[in-house]
């Protein structure tokens, strides 16, 4: 048989796009993952226990995009859920992202909107241009803030001090003067009420759509025929690392389950202090599965391993930049997502772009 489309990859990015590439297009589309499960790194499982994990780290799902909602709505039903994150500052748990609560966690001073917005300019550190990570947090509450809740869990999570990234991964981060403790501000923050692997399965079972698991890329293309190819991997490695390889960040994760039904107050608690992990996640939080048992996961941030997040520096954009020009030139290969755009995508903009790249093919065609 003859596809019109080869995707690459059964995570968000792909399932959105086959999916959107079988039901307005009309078009037979093959996706393969190496894995031997769909969802990417978004799949939650249930484990020996009988407790639901996400067996690649938390995945949260925020968003303002009324766009996105509607379009996954039609493979899920949702559950709200609002993510809160606890900081372990020499034992003390403290909310994040910065707010009213930080502080009087940390100093004991429970201030109002204004005290409190009067309690960080006292403290900034001026910066005549905001040009990495460090610079973004200390410009906003100061260096004494900086140093407990940011430098050390930084240096852990990406292997560089926080003013060797871009501005971007930190400055992302909210700073607020009330007392909000919600860890994102998005107009809808929602979870699959069934999970993510089902929602995605929904979105692949459609007549016009194959899936092929614990198949490579290299495989399909030796075996497959096909029109367009729509690729969601790593770009460098579809180019056989030809400029050298990006550089990213991988996972480890060492689960635990326990024989009670709660381990901690909030969905995930962020070490910023000398233990080798960098978070604690329990995932009941995030499923609202009930239980008498608990399973956490302990994450520890690696130089080697699967790629998770791309590298946000000058020297990293660079080299991306040599791949993203031989991919404009391509006339029959979409690149699609975080590792293919080398983008420390949410997973709304994971769907959005993908949603965009059919709307591009969509266009094409026509024209």
């Amino acid at each position: 048989m003859t596809y019109d489309y080869l995707v690459v990859g059964a995570g968000l990015a792909g399932a959105t796009a086959a999916e959107r590439l079988a039901s307005e297009l009309d078009a037979a589309v093959l996706v393969v993952d190496s894995r031997p499960h769909i969802a990417g790194n978004a799949y939650d499982p249930v484990n020996e226990a009988g407790v639901r994990v996400h067996l690649y780290g938390p995945h949260i799902f925020h968003t303002s995009s009324a766009r996105v909602v509607e379009y996954l709505s039609a493979f899920t039903v949702w559950r709200p859920y609002e993510h809160r994150v606890l900081a372990d500052v020499d034992g003390r748990h403290v909310p994040l992202p910065i707010s009213a609560r930080t502080i009087e966690a940390l100093y004991g001073l429970r201030l109002n909107q204004a005290e409190t917005a009067a309690f960080f300019a006292g403290r900034r550190e001026p910066h005549q241009l905001i040009t990495n990570s460090e610079q973004a947090i200390t410009a906003r509450v100061g260096r004494e803030l900086f140093d407990a809740l940011f430098a050390g869990y930084t240096r852990k999570h990406w292997g560089l001090e926080a003013r060797e990234l871009d501005a971007s991964v930190c400055g992302r981060i909210p700073i607020r003067s009330n007392r909000d403790d919600r860890y994102f501000s998005d107009r809808f923050q929602l979870m699959p009420a069934d999970g993510y692997e089902a929602m995605i399965g929904r979105m692949l079972d459609h007549p016009r759509i194959d899936v092929a698991l614990s198949t490579s890329f290299t495989q399909a293309a030796d075996r497959t025929r096909f029109h367009h190819l729509i690729y969601t991997g790593p770009i460098d490695a579809y180019y056989e690392y030809r400029h050298g390889r990006l550089p990213y960040r991988s996972l480890r994760f060492e689960f635990e389950t326990l024989d009670r039904p709660q381990a901690q107050a909030v969905g995930v608690i962020n070490y910023p202090g000398p233990q080798p992990y960098t978070r604690v996640t329990e995932f009941k939080h995030l499923t609202g599965q009930h239980h008498p048992k608990t399973t956490i996961a302990r994450e520890y941030s690696l130089a080697e391993g699967d790629p998770y997040y791309p590298i946000p520096n000058p020297d990293a954009r660079a080299l991306y930049g040599k791949y993203a020009a031989r991919a404009a030139r391509e006339a029959n290969v979409t690149f699609v997502g975080r590792l293919a755009e080398y983008r420390y995508y949410n997973m709304d903009q994971v769907v959005a772009s993908a949603l965009a790249a059919v709307e591009r093919i969509a266009a094409e065609r026509v024209a």
